[in-house]
């Protein structure tokens, strides 16, 4: 089913850098026109190559033909998104609000566009090719069941998505899947390194580094049993692999990999203190 059947209204972005590429790019796939989307982007560079690649239309600022937009969806960074909310709101008094500013929380959202009808999500980078995760965040008591529905259309064009019933949460969504990607290309290069320090070409290690995780990571999405048990199948004591492991818990990999989390959800946490605690 294509997203111009399931009657999706006009859709705003405000800002056009990548995830918002990336959520154009999956609705015009599904099927929706290139007139229903209209883009808010100072940037001249960033408007030409949304024109090109899309064929839809990109503004400098807000203007009135906003007014139209039955989703606006906030694709900025965390520090400017006030200026751009003062901007915005007094066009879009009618829509239905998607955030994908990391930490900024929707009691700010709500107080810079005078609207309770918001939606927070956290995606990560994989939406570039469909192949996102995004966590879901409904302002409580403000945004009913189609709303929702109108959102998952739209998210669910990049990706799987799931939903949190707690705010707070999304600062661990961001810890974990939005920043995520990141996480695994430093263990990729990492791997990636060490295959040349032990002799391999760039590309045969680059190759079967990525590939052991994409055949690892779809092996553990396909079963129902445990990491650990996956992860033990592979450990025979006093095997290569056991070596390693030994070697990673000596020196407390996994204790400080839990610990770089909580120092990304603290910071996500600082985010929204910074940027939207004042005005």
């Amino acid at each position: 089913m294509t997203a111009s059947t399931l009657f999706l209204p006009p859709i705003a972005f405000i800002g056009g850098g990548n995830m918002a590429s990336a959520i154009i790019g999956g609705l015009i796939r599904q099927g929706l026109p290139a007139s229903q989307i209209e883009v808010v982007e100072p940037f001249e560079a960033t408007r030409t190559a949304l024109q090109q690649q899309f064929g839809i239309t990109a503004q400098p600022a807000a203007t009135a033909a906003l007014a139209r937009a039955g989703l606006v969806v906030w694709a900025v960074k965390p520090q400017t998104f006030k200026e751009a909310a003062l901007q915005v709101a007094p066009h879009t008094t009618r829509a239905l609000h998607l955030s994908v500013a990391a930490g900024i929380r929707t009691d700010s959202i709500a107080r810079w566009l005078g609207s309770e009808r918001i939606v927070r999500a956290m995606p990560n980078t994989p939406a570039l090719i469909g192949q996102g995760i995004t966590g879901l965040y409904a302002r409580a008591g403000r945004v009913g069941a189609p709303e929702r529905a109108l959102v998952e259309q739209v998210v669910a064009t990049t990706g799987a998505y799931l939903w949190v019933e707690q705010e707070s949460l999304l600062d661990a969504v961001t810890a974990l899947s939005g920043s995520g990607p990141a996480y695994v290309f430093y263990f990729l290069e990492a791997m990636t390194n060490a295959g040349v320090d032990m002799g391999l070409t760039q590309a045969q290690a680059h190759q079967l580094a990525v590939g052991t995780f994409a055949g690892a990571a779809e092996l553990a999405r396909r079963s129902e049993e445990p990491l650990s048990v996956l992860r033990e199948r592979v450990t025979s004591k006093g095997g290569t692999t056991h070596a390693a492991i030994q070697s990673m818990e000596t020196d407390e990999v996994a204790q400080r990999f839990m610990r770089a989390l909580d120092a990304a959800e603290n910071r996500a946490r600082e985010l929204g203190d910074e940027f939207g605690s004042a005005g």
